[in-house]
């Protein structure tokens, strides 16, 4: 599959791009141009590909302005200039004719419309077999619903088109949502019925990366999940498992690496080549500038997050317990702990000036005390985040060279060796997880290994989630503990008070937890907060905007109105479609 995407997708995109218009984009824009297309089954297959290809925007893009969705959820942190200029959404100042509404919708729609466009023509492609075009048309149904999941995430009901028309026509109003979903769910349950749609594709198989009925069964448990049907959602969940998939008996950290890409935990992933555009844009904008190649450090993990990551016993994490006066102390005191050894007279005034308790330094042995504070905790923290005084081998020089996440930065070359940031002035905690290690890939932007978009973990957390809303709570207690003993921590209710699930409240407060740990990077769970209702607690906390290690506030996010929990229509749209009626709220 990497090789058809690496090879069709060109070919496909060359063959369907036709003209955009400002209401939907859409592929191809004329009925020759389908015709043109569906007129063999290498042309055909080319236009299955160009569906797939419409998903990888969110991870191939080094464009800033594709936002990222972890940003959203409070997950991640962008730098201060990043915020202002591509995040207003969470500064309480964005309209509705902002292109963040516009990129989206257009983007989501164009996923729709070239799923659309296989859906109603590759049935009639005859030299290729009827089972494969059964096939295509599953995958491309899936495809569908994944693109209108989002939309009706984002925006809480939009207009169903299940087949192309010219742009003029797109005058449709919006359904609700609940019919949305239902639709969705259609979708996904004529996939799972396609008797040529594989229930899992291995790992040496030629079309790993296409879409298998695991996935539908996902797909459909998080919609079920969505409408709250519980039950159901439970039994599509676990008939996940019994399509093959399941987690990779390894530590964490290996799951993201190319000898991992394709193992029973990945359920549908984004595909990625080693060739610019085409490989995984995380690398960069996630990586440092002693990355190979350089990255960007255009995000960092939120402070509020690495905080949370529990004891390596289960037990919470406590900043009083390594420093008994934290709590007492200014956040600019407390930076004190997180210095370097040996600082320089310069360097003592220069903190002493930004309000550090000096009297608390140790010119030997700083950095081993606050090293101490992440030593025992969750090894998904450390697989995560370059924390600090932790090493990470960057390849910027042309060869791999070891590095350290030192504060205040003074140099990445020899004989300091420091971890090198875009804000050095400000210290961020670096992402390691999808960032290239050493010299394995000398571009940024060509990063080959698969960014998963399901994998069995999430379905596990879903599984467990469903099951307890039915207020089954031990019972769903196992499938945490499933993820959880793979990252190496206990499981709960055993051991001590501390690991005691008390009731369904009490466990759905540690599933929301566990994504965050679990899945940090990987730009999902975005909606599962939407979904829950939990967003705007946990990104519009009282400062919880970007935080430095020791409290000081870079920038803080502002709720701009209950409104935000849906995205308001483009004011373009409305315009062209006099039929779309504007979301409360964003109206006027």
């Amino acid at each position: 599959m990497k090789r058809i995407l690496n090879i069709a997708t060109c070919i496909g995109l060359i063959l369907m791009t036709g003209s955009c218009n400002d209401f939907l984009d859409r592929f191809p824009t004329d009925e020759v141009g389908s015709n043109t297309v569906f007129s063999s089954a290498d042309l055909a297959e080319s236009a299955v590909v160009g569906a797939y290809s419409a998903i990888l925007y969110d991870y191939v893009s080094s464009d800033l302005a594709r936002r990222n969705w972890d940003v959203f959820a409070g997950i991640l942190d962008t730098t201060y200039s990043n915020f202002y200029q591509y995040y207003i959404f969470l500064n309480g100042t964005i309209q509705p004719n902002n292109g963040l509404f516009s990129t989206y919708w257009k983007r989501l729609y164009e996923g729709v419309n070239r799923a659309n466009d296989v859906i109603n023509n590759i049935g009639d492609v005859n030299d290729l077999p009827e089972a494969v075009r059964a096939q295509r048309i599953a995958e491309c149904k899936f495809l569908r619903a994944y693109n209108y999941y989002k939309l009706n995430a984002l925006w809480g009901g939009v207009p169903w088109y299940p087949s192309n028309m010219a742009p003029v026509e797109y005058t449709k109003a919006r359904e609700t949502q609940d019919a949305i979903w239902e639709k969705i769910v259609q979708d996904l349950t004529d996939c799972i019925e396609c008797e040529s749609l594989p229930n899992k594709n291995g790992s040496g198989s030629a079309d790993f990366g296409r879409v298998t009925k695991g996935a539908a069964y996902a797909l459909r448990g998080k919609v079920y999940m969505w409408q709250k049907k519980w039950s159901e959602a439970e039994k599509d969940l676990k008939a996940v498992a019994t399509m093959g998939y399941g987690l990779l008996q390894a530590p964490y950290a290996d799951l993201f690496t190319l000898k991992n890409e394709t193992c029973d935990e990945m359920i549908f992933s984004a595909r990625m080549v080693e060739l610019s555009g085409s490989g995984n844009t995380f690398s960069r904008n996630y990586g440092n500038f002693t990355t190979a190649g350089n990255g960007y450090t255009a995000y960092s993990m939120s402070t509020h997050v690495v905080d949370s990551y529990q004891n390596s016993d289960g037990s919470e994490f406590k900043w009083s317990d390594f420093f008994p006066n934290w709590d007492n102390m200014s956040p600019e005191a407390r930076s004190v702990y997180f210095l370097r050894d040996g600082l320089t007279p310069d360097e003592k005034a220069a903190m002493s000036a930004y309000g550090a308790d000096m009297s608390q330094y140790l010119d030997s042995g700083n950095e081993a005390r606050i090293m101490a504070a992440y030593a025992s905790r969750d090894p998904r923290l450390a697989a995560t985040v370059i924390t600090p005084y932790s090493t990470y081998k960057g390849g910027c020089t042309g060869k791999a060279e070891t590095y350290t996440r030192r504060f205040p930065f003074r140099a990445e070359q020899s004989p300091q060796f420091d971890v090198r940031t875009n804000t050095n002035s400000n210290f961020n905690y670096c992402l390691r997880k999808f960032v290239t290690v050493g010299m394995d890939y000398t571009n940024p932007t060509y990063n080959p290994v698969d960014v998963p978009i399901i994998r069995y973990a999430q379905v596990l957390l879903d599984l467990a989630e469903a099951i307890n809303e039915q207020g089954r709570t031990s019972d769903a207690v196992q499938y945490i503990n499933q993820v959880r003993t793979r990252a190496g921590m206990p499981g709960y209710n055993s051991g001590p008070a501390h690991l005691q699930v008390s009731s369904k409240e009490d466990l759905r407060a540690r599933i929301i937890l566990e994504r965050r740990w679990e899945l940090a990077g990987e730009e999902v769970i975005y909606y599962d907060e939407l979904r829950q209702g939990t967003w705007k607690d946990f990104r519009f906390a009282k400062g919880n905007g970007n935080v430095e290690p020791w409290g000081t506030t870079v920038y803080d996010t502002l709720w701009g109105g209950n409104e935000y929990m849906l995205w308001a229509i483009p004011s373009k749209e409305v315009e062209m479609n006099r039929n779309l009626v504007q979301n409360e709220g964003w109206r006027g």
